[in-house]
């Protein structure tokens, strides 16, 4: 080998340790270690963190408004107190509206159930299909079953707490939850600022204007996100109760509940609410026409969420593809339970973030443009790949 060829050779060795040491891959590792014991952490205790994670969303929600506050002269326990407050009869009013509505619309279902019961029997019989003896009898036990447990308007109440309270160790969990979350939200409410203001005195000097910067990016897409996904939800609740009363369904305020609550993982929500309507209607009644209608609400409000609501009110906060959104929804409910179905989505826009990060970080590096053709290197300085 030439004298020339061994300088050429030291070069590129000597550039790509510059570009090995550009990336901090030495100092990464004491990061990841962290993250993954995190998670580790999450995942054992993912029984108990529910009213934590529900807690800190509704501070995270919260801490807007009470910055706000304080701006105006309140001190931060003062404007915590107001939103807490704000926050609590809101959630009361919402319980006290919807709950008697739910009541009478699920009594009014269960009622229809006999007749519907009935109504296959015939058509069964009309077959010539021979049901068993046992299932001949469902619809007048069922009817004697409703009479007897739905007499008064808390008859659903006694059953559910017969049912729930036969297992102690649940309702304990739940009830511990319930009274939980309150106080969590109300103490991470009140030390937000001082929670940032830790987090960020252990972050290294060298690193802490790249971290605030990709801090401040992640809350901007998040907030524009959470915000956005819940108009879209509440949206699509009104327009589903008030279209399906319309069609004349008498659990139209449940299954707008159900589509708009479901609506923030792509396509489940419709798909959710179409079944949820059609059984709903086929117990209420037996005629084609409603079903003509049910297809026209759904059709409308498809239409409306994917070229309307969901392109105006969220946009690309996140830059997922539906696909991953479904993934992350996936996998953060068979890692976590239902922890992790409400930490996949912020999660996910976290990632997406630093993902954009490193990918810009990563073609701008020297190990990116080693060797390469002068038109990849232009490409890669104005932030773009050749092969984009």
């Amino acid at each position: 080998m030439s004298t020339s060829d061994d300088k050429a050779a030291a070069e590129e060795s000597s550039e790509l340790e510059s570009a090995l040491e550009s990336l901090h891959l030495k100092d990464s590792w004491p990061w990841l270690v962290s993250f993954a014991v995190f998670l580790l952490f999450c995942w054992l205790l993912a029984p108990i963190l529910t009213p934590f994670v529900m807690g800190a969303g509704l501070a995270y929600a919260g801490d807007p408004l009470v910055d706000r506050l304080q701006r105006w002269g309140l001190s931060r326990t003062a404007g915590v107190c107001v939103v807490f407050l704000g926050i609590s009869l809101i959630g009361l009013l919402s319980l006290l509206m919807l709950v008697p509505m739910l009541q009478t619309q699920i009594g009014t279902f269960l009622h229809n159930v006999p007749e519907w019961l009935a109504w296959m029997q015939g058509r069964a019989a009309n077959f010539g299909i021979a049901l068993p003896e046992g299932a001949r009898l469902n619809a007048e036990g069922f009817k004697k079953l409703v009479a007897e447990n739905w007499g008064d308007a808390g008859g659903l109440l006694k059953e559910v707490w017969k049912h729930v309270s036969a297992s102690g160790a649940a309702l304990l969990t739940a009830i511990a939850s319930l009274l939980l979350m309150p106080v969590v939200t109300f103490y991470l409410l009140r030390d937000w600022d001082e929670l940032i203001g830790w987090i960020a005195g252990i972050v290294p000097p060298r690193l802490l204007p790249r971290v605030s910067g990709l801090a401040r990016e992640t809350d901007e897409v998040l907030g524009a996100f959470i915000r956005g996904q819940l108009t879209v939800m509440a949206t699509l609740t009104v327009y589903y109760w008030i279209a399906l009363w319309m069609a004349g369904l008498n659990l139209a305020l449940l299954v707008g509940l159900i589509v708009g609550v479901i609506s923030f993982v792509p396509y489940l929500g419709a798909i959710v609410g179409v079944l949820t309507a059609v059984i709903a209607m086929l117990v209420q009644t037996q005629e084609l026409l409603p079903f003509v209608w049910l297809a026209v609400v759904f059709g409308i409000g498809q239409v409306l969420e994917s070229n309307v609501l969901t392109p105006w009110l969220v946009g690309d906060k996140i830059g997922l593809h539906p696909v991953a959104v479904i993934f992350a929804v996936m996998a953060g409910g068979q890692l976590f339970g239902f922890v992790g179905v409400m930490l996949a989505l912020p999660v996910a826009a976290v990632v997406a973030v630093m993902l954009r990060h490193a990918k810009q970080e990563w073609l701008a590096s020297t190990a990116y443009r080693l060797g390469a053709p002068k038109r990849v290197v232009k490409a890669a300085k104005e932030g773009k790949s050749e092969l984009a």
